[in-house]
C-alpha cells in the first residue's frame, strides 16, 4: 500500500478485486470522506464483495472489466480525480483453486479460463474448431512457447479422436508433446497462460486502460501494477518509459514542434525506480508470488 501514498480523504481504485484484500487494505487507511471504486469481471468476486459494498458507503464495486473504468466513472457521474489506481493483474488465488473455473492443470475440472463466465468463449470451445496454424501462433506469441507448433498439431489429431473438454486432458497431451521439460516447469504451464491471455484478451485490456485513463487521475496521482509475467512486464515498462520527443528523435532531424507533438505524444507517465520483486520472506509466505513484479509510476499532466 506504501506504493499508492494513500491519503486519507483520497480517491482510489482498485481495478481488480478479486476477493477484496487490497480493498480492505486501502479502506483502513481511507478517512469519511474518502472513496474507493473496486472493478472486476468475475461475477464470483463481484459475489464476495456485495455484503460489503452494501454497508459501506464509500465503496463503490462494479462487474466490469477495468478498461471500462473511464466510462463506468463517467456514466455514475463521478467528475473527481483520482488519486490512485491499483491493479494486480493474472489470475487470482481463487480462481487457481477453484477446478470448476479451469485455470489450473493441477486440478482436474472443465476447460474454461473465462475470466469472465457470463460470456465469451470457452477454452474447450475455441480449441474445437481453432486451426493448428492459430494455436500455434497463440502458444508462441502469449506463452512464449517453444514447441508450440507440436502441442499444436497434437490438439488438432486429439480432436479426431474426442474433443479435448478438461484441464487434466490437455495437460497430459502437452506433456506427451514436448519432448524436453524447462526444470521446475510442467509441459502445460506455457500452454494454460498463452489460452488464458488469449481468450480473456489480458493484454487488450491492459493495453486500453493505461491509454485511457489518464483524463480521469489527478496531477500526482499514483499507479500501481503487479505483473507475473514478462509479456503484461514489458508492456507496462514500455508505457511508463515511454521515450519524450526529445529522447526519440535524433537532433539531425529536422521537425518542428508541432510535428514533434503529432509523431512522438509527450508522456504523462513519471517512473518511480525500478521493478520490485519480492523478498524471499514473502515468497516463503506466498510462493505464488516468486515472478511478481511490482511497478509505480506517477502521473504527470
Amino acid at each position: 500500500m506504501a506504493a499508492l501514498a494513500l491519503t486519507p480523504a483520497g480517491i482510489y481504485v482498485d481495478a481488480t478485486f478479486g476477493r477484496g484484500g487490497h480493498s480492505r487494505a486501502i479502506m483502513a487507511q481511507l478517512a469519511a470522506n474518502g472513496r474507493l471504486f473496486a472493478v472486476d469481471r468475475d461475477p464470483d468476486a463481484i459475489a464476495e464483495g456485495r455484503d460489503w459494498a452494501a454497508i459501506e458507503p464509500r465503496l463503490t464495486l462494479w462487474h466490469a472489466a477495468f478498461s471500462q473504468l473511464p466510462a463506468l466513472l463517467t456514466a455514475a457521474g463521478f467528475d473527481q480525480k483520482i488519486n490512485g489506481l491499483l491493479l494486480d493483474l493474472g489470475v487470482s488465488s481463487p480462481q487457481l483453486d477453484s477446478a470448476e473455473r479451469g485455470f489450473s492443470f493441477m486440478r482436474d475440472g472443465p476447460l474454461d479460463m473465462r475470466m469472465d463466465t457470463t460470456q465469451g468463449l470457452t477454452v474447450a470451445d475455441w480449441l474445437a474448431g481453432a486451426s493448428a496454424d492459430d494455436i500455434a501462433v497463440v502458444l508462441q506469441t502469449y506463452g512464449e512457447e517453444r514447441y508450440a507448433r507440436r502441442i499444436a498439431q497434437a490438439i488438432v489429431q486429439q480432436r479426431l479422436i474426442a474433443p479435448l473438454t478438461t484441464t487434466h486432458a490437455l495437460a497430459a497431451l502437452c506433456e506427451r508433446a514436448v519432448p524436453r521439460r524447462e526444470p521446475g516447469q510442467h509441459p502445460a504451464t506455457r500452454t494454460f497462460q498463452a489460452l488464458r491471455i488469449y481468450l480473456n484478451r489480458e493484454l487488450d485490456e491492459l493495453r486500453a486502460l493505461l491509454s485511457s485513463v489518464t483524463p480521469v487521475l489527478a496531477a500526482g496521482a499514483r499507479v500501481v501494477v503487479i505483473s507475473f509475467h514478462s509479456l503484461e512486464d514489458r508492456l507496462v515498462k514500455q508505457v511508463f518509459n515511454a521515450p519524450s520527443a526529445a529522447q526519440a528523435v535524433p537532433k539531425k532531424i529536422p521537425l518542428t514542434a508541432a510535428e514533434l507533438q503529432q509523431r512522438y505524444p509527450p508522456s504523462h507517465w513519471r517512473p518511480l525506480g525500478r521493478a520490485i520483486t519480492a523478498q524471499p520472506f514473502e515468497i516463503a509466505q506466498n510462493p505464488r508470488a516468486r515472478s511478481a513484479r511490482l511497478r509505480v509510476a506517477e502521473y504527470q499532466p
